[in-house]
């Protein structure tokens, strides 16, 4: 397998080999559980689905119900697939339906990954925030409340308009994020905890994918 899904629990930090303190995010990953298994000749590509987190049958449509009743598994509240590329490690003609993954059968200590979340949203936000400008920095000089405003945005009678692309105030977090070359620090297989260096995206508790 190349990756799992899990939960972020929180940070911490750890002592390394070195002696240095090095903060840490702490990943509750797994089990999962192989809820599909495609293949090139029948699906045109080669890849595993995993399945994580329980969830009612009665919350699950019918059709995902015999989905996972196929998998011989319960229905799961999270689903993603791992693809297998050429030249890559293959795993998909070792897994089989309703086969458990688990963290210590993927990484181990020292490993890189990379790690996929939703970043946390923050609604409508102003230039300051969203794209680091330095606003004007001082309150003299007849400013007034001007210090975090956006400045000009664009030209007058030439080009008469806003160019597309203008970085501007609005919506931002709540995206797709990815952090990628972050070492695995330490697995703790009984607790299904994993161990990355730094910060990954999205809020405690939120769902991101692990991949090597």
């Amino acid at each position: 397998m190349s990756g799992i899904i899990g939960k972020k629990i929180g940070m911490t930090s750890v002592y390394g080999a070195d002696g240095r303190n090095v903060a840490c995010t702490v990943i509750e990953a797994g089990p999962c559980v192989v809820t599909q298994v495609k293949k090139e000749d029948t699906d045109g590509y080669s890849a595993v689905q995993l399945g994580y987190g329980e969830r009612k049958e009665k919350n699950t449509p019918k059709a995902l119900q015999g989905h996972f009743k196929k998998a011989q598994t319960t229905p799961k509240q999270h689903v993603a697939e791992f693809r297998e590329y050429p030249g890559e490690a293959l795993f998909v003609d070792d897994m089989s339906l309703g086969q458990e993954v688990k963290i210590a059968d993927i990484f181990v200590e020292g490993d890189f990954v990379d790690v996929a979340g939703t970043s946390k949203g923050k609604g409508f936000q102003g230039v300051v925030k969203r794209h680091g400008f330095g606003g004007v920095g001082q309150a003299t000089h007849g400013q007034h409340n001007r210090q975090r405003a956006p400045g000009s945005i664009g030209g007058a009678s030439y080009p008469a308009r806003v160019f597309p692309g203008m970085r501007m105030a609005g919506r931002t977090g709540g995206e797709r994020v990815k952090n990628t070359n972050l070492r695995v620090l330490k697995l703790i297989p009984e607790k299904n905890l994993l161990l990355v260096s730094g910060s990954i995206p999205g809020a405690k508790n939120s769902i991101v994918i692990i991949e090597k």
